[in-house]
């Protein structure tokens, strides 16, 4: 009875572990431009249709992270094994939609939190 106690304390605490095996860091323009710009990877764009309609980086995608439902089944699409960088506006959404990347399964998530108001001074100034 002693060792199936164990057993089972020792799996609850392997989950937690699984999960913290995903990183998310936050990334800086000039990391943004080294690793996405002109690159082939998974640059997801959260802003409205509105936003993304006034202007967009590179070839980034946009998922509506407002629209919720719609947002979790379009990022069901994406490969969970490669990196996914990911953009709002300014770096609030951005950060909500990290922590929701992480809950489901992936496993590399860069956040540029400066955004695309950032993005859209500094971009003109290279």
């Amino acid at each position: 009875m002693l060792i199936l106690a164990f057993g089972t304390v020792s799996c609850q605490q392997k989950q937690p572990q699984k999960q913290s095996q995903a990183k998310a860091s936050v990334i800086t323009f000039d990391q943004l431009m080294e690793q996405v710009i002109g690159k082939e990877v998974q640059l997801i764009d959260l802003r409205t249709d509105d936003e993304y309609k006034a202007g967009f980086i590179d070839d980034a995608i946009q998922m509506n992270f407002l629209e919720k439902e719609t947002f979790i089944q379009q990022i069901e699409t994406l490969d969970k094994s490669k990196p996914v960088y990911v953009y709002c506006h300014s770096g609030g959404r951005s950060g909500r939609a990290t922590k929701l990347l992480k809950e489901k399964g992936f496993l590399q998530i860069f956040d540029y939190s400066g955004g695309y108001s950032e993005w859209s001074v500094k971009s003109k100034k290279e």
